[in-house]
């Protein structure tokens, strides 16, 4: 059926919650209004105020109750709000949630899933489009994921609260709207933890994540038409990283533009890249080129279009591989 990218978290955390009587969710908002993107919508009214709780504004709060709960055996979902509203909840997430696994030796799990809605795109205030992912790929003991269509947003969510360990799930807000078909009677096609292949292609990779998938595709579409064949890959898991896909992706085009809405410097890019440039030495035709925000904090809404990577910069990336 046609649905949007919102819809389908909310049937994959709907599903999530019919198999396994221990997932619950926690949020701000999340109950009788159904979440600020109503991504959780009529699920409290279904499953009760037991399992879809209401929580305080207290980020820190919110994982700290949840951690507790998943040492007790429960699986529970929580919204962080908006990107920027993470931090306070930093300190939980980095020093308690990513280490109790590897602290006791392999006793204690922590199946805790992490929703996050991330990025630009939607002309919010500050603090509401931010791409903190970064922080969380760098930290052990956490696996870091972003679908970027509806099939992949109703799949990715129920294999995330499936797992035994903490997923920190990151959701492109400006992809919410975003519709697609979906059948939610199918199987996932990938492992949690493996990138996606979109278009084939010869003389360039273009790999992104999130809400740069589209953008990405977008850029490639432009430039067939100019006679250039680019392959997309959409990254999907930023943590464990999918290599092998692109460096097997990277030696048959031999040059690599990796999107991402976070500041280039020392974002999730420059890991890949140094990554490919060691794996790829000798299929390279040209460096490994990042395109990505700028390094500022996130401009007023008005001028979010100029800092958002968009197909022109991506194509400026690519002219500047084949040139070279």
């Amino acid at each position: 059926m046609i649905t949007t990218f919102a819809a389908a978290l909310n049937t994959g955390l709907r599903r999530a919650m019919e198999d396994e009587p221990k997932v619950v969710l926690l949020g701000e908002d999340i109950g009788k209004l159904g979440g600020v993107f109503r991504v959780t919508d009529t699920l409290q009214k279904d499953f009760g105020d037991n399992r879809v709780i209401d929580t305080p504004l207290a980020e820190s709060g919110i994982v700290g109750t949840a951690f507790g709960m998943a040492l007790r055996g429960y699986r529970p979902v929580v919204e962080i709000q908006f990107d920027g509203f993470v931090y306070p909840a930093f300190d939980q997430i980095v020093s308690q949630v990513a280490k109790i696994h590897y602290r006791t030796g392999g006793k204690v799990k922590a199946p805790l899933t992490i929703r996050i809605p991330f990025g630009g795109g939607i002309g919010a205030v500050e603090h509401h489009s931010e791409s903190p992912e970064v922080y969380f790929a760098h930290t052990a003991g956490l696996r870091v994921v972003s679908p970027s269509t509806p099939f992949d947003a109703y799949h990715m969510i129920r294999q995330a609260i499936s797992l035994d360990d903490p997923v920190v799930f990151f959701e492109p807000k400006r992809r919410y709207w975003d519709k697609a078909d979906v059948d939610f009677h199918s199987e996932p096609d990938l492992p949690l933890h493996k990138a996606r292949v979109l278009t084939e292609g010869t003389d360039a990779t273009v790999l992104a994540y999130g809400g740069t998938v589209a953008t990405a595709l977008t850029a490639a579409k432009i430039a067939g038409e100019e006679g250039n064949s680019l392959e997309v890959i959409d990254l999907r898991s930023l943590s464990p990283l999918d290599v092998d896909t692109i460096a097997e992706s990277v030696d048959k085009t031999g040059r690599l533009v990796i999107v991402h809405e976070a500041p280039v410097f020392a974002g999730l890019g420059a890991e890949i890249a140094a990554r490919i440039t060691e794996r790829c030495f000798y299929h390279l035709e040209a460096p490994v080129l990042r395109v990505g925000g700028y390094d500022i904090p996130y401009p007023p809404a008005k001028l979010e279009k100029h800092h958002l990577p968009d197909p022109d910069r991506i194509l400026a990336a690519v002219d500047r591989c084949l040139a070279a």
